[in-house]
């Protein structure tokens, strides 16, 4: 039976989702959380999940990091961006970091249970409406060889990077890993070599490359 994780903050969302997805797999296993670290915890604890449907501004995901992290950590595990922000630019970004679907929040019913069925069958999947859009838009050099760097790290030495963006010592980083702070240091010299960077505070600035800012909050102000 094929397990899917619904990870959205917005409760009616997640409602409408798990409806979606109970239309387009008759057996289907539906998890559901509201935060990035809940994403973590359950990919952990559950790593027969198949796929993600990943809101892009969920708490502790700011943007494409959280992609980046589930891509690092649980490189097995399919990620359909779900997101209001449609620009064909920010698309391409997220297919280019990993995701295998992009699913605008505007969409259907009908859309979200093809989105889940394309995925589940190992597919791509892009709405209709935004397909020649992102076909056009080219990806960044920069973004896909950030991407590639960024996919180079084991999964602990992607742990070490997100709690140095998050400004951690290593003693603190260590606790945090139950692991010796020399153990810190030695990911951080690999983290260090394999992004190309000189030090904490530029590897820290790599996560921030992939923060995006939220429509919705946009609109509020």
């Amino acid at each position: 039976m094929p397990k899917l994780l619904i990870a959205d903050d917005h409760p009616l969302f997640r409602a409408a989702l798990r409806s979606a997805a109970a239309d387009a797999v008759a057996q289907l296993d539906v998890l559901e959380t509201a935060s990035l670290d809940g994403v973590l915890a359950a990919l952990d604890a559950h790593p027969d999940i198949d796929l993600v449907l990943l809101d892009l501004h969920m708490p502790g995901n700011h943007g494409l990091a959280g992609l980046a992290a589930i891509r690092a950590q649980f490189p097995a595990v399919a990620v359909v961006v779900v997101s209001a922000n449609d620009d064909p630019r920010v698309v391409r970004r997220a297919l280019d970091h990993g995701a295998a679907g992009y699913l605008p929040k505007s969409s259907g019913l009908e859309e979200l249970r093809d989105a889940i069925r394309s995925v589940l069958a190992c597919e791509q999947w892009l709405p209709a409406s935004l397909r020649a859009s992102v076909a056009r838009a080219q990806s960044s050099a920069h973004d896909t060889e950030l991407a590639a760097r960024l996919a180079s790290l084991s999964p602990q030495q992607f742990r070490v990077l997100n709690y140095v963006a998050q400004g951690l010592l290593n003693k603190q980083i260590a606790d945090r890993l139950d692991v010796q702070e020399r153990t810190v240091k030695a990911h951080l010299s690999a983290i260090f070599d394999r992004l190309g960077v000189r030090n904490r505070t530029q590897a820290g600035v790599v996560l921030r490359e992939l923060e995006l800012s939220d429509p919705a909050k946009q609109i509020e102000g």
